[in-house]
């Protein structure tokens, strides 16, 4: 009998929470791809003293796969990221990045074992992003979130980080990336009052709250925002730039 996609993803979700990111293999990974994506990104940090220590949510629009990456630069310190679970079919890439901070979660459903997860990272005092798009979305306006990113927040009492990225969906050609100027802004710190089981009406007022600082965000990197036209990538990367 075909295992579950709960029971195929629970390994993943298990080391996770006990052992965190492999310590090797992330920090090697690291000393390699941090200095090459400030080189070949030119990457623009703006905002980084906002973000504190201990257990913090960094909450960013979604453009590209190299966004956990660009969004790493920022912190001196492992993070943690949800990305979807299509990507840990092949028990190689999925043992990867599992080793760098990346837990599975199952789009278009209530996932509880990735909130789970969540919540036992900021417990502990870690760094969690999270995308509340709920997928990449390559030019436009911001997409409406979802509103994990509320119950999560409420459910752990850990401060809230807009972040915007802009550039990140300009680099990649098909298998060919390319060297774009990346900017990435992070927002002050949002604070809530810690709730335990928030009801779906609460988390989705205080996503709605989270939400409008990371478009404005956006909005300050030149992207294109629903109340105005919308520009092509390289107008908007033209503006950030």
């Amino acid at each position: 009998m075909e295992a579950s996609p709960h029971a195929k993803l629970a390994p993943y979700h298990e080391r996770t929470r006990r052992r965190g990111v492999n310590r090797w293999v992330y920090w090697t990974f690291r000393a390699f791809v941090q200095p090459a994506l400030h080189l070949y990104f030119r990457i623009r940090r703006t905002g980084r003293e906002h973000i504190p220590a201990g257990k913090v949510i960094l909450a960013a629009n979604h453009r590209s796969f190299l966004d956990p990456f660009v969004i790493g630069t920022c912190l001196r310190r492992p993070i943690y990221f949800l990305a979807k679970s299509e990507i840990f079919d092949s028990k190689a890439i999925g043992w990867f990045l599992n080793c760098l901070g990346a837990f599975p979660v199952r789009r278009g459903e209530s996932d509880e074992q990735s909130m789970a997860t969540a919540l036992a990272l900021l417990e502990r005092g870690e760094a969690v992003v999270i995308f509340p798009e709920g997928t990449r979305r390559r030019s436009g306006p911001l997409q409406e979130p979802k509103r994990g990113v509320g119950r999560l927040a409420l459910e752990s009492g850990a401060p809230v980080i807009p972040i915007a990225l802009a550039g990140t969906e300009r680099a990649r050609r098909g298998w060919r990336i390319r060297p774009v100027r990346v900017n990435i802004r992070c927002e002050r710190p949002l604070s809530y009052p810690r709730v335990e089981g928030p009801s779906p009406h609460l988390a989705t007022e205080v996503t709605a709250r989270i939400w409008p600082c990371v478009d404005l965000q956006w909005a300050w990197l030149g992207g294109p925002t629903r109340a105005e036209p919308e520009r092509s990538p390289e107008e908007a990367g033209s503006v950030a730039a």
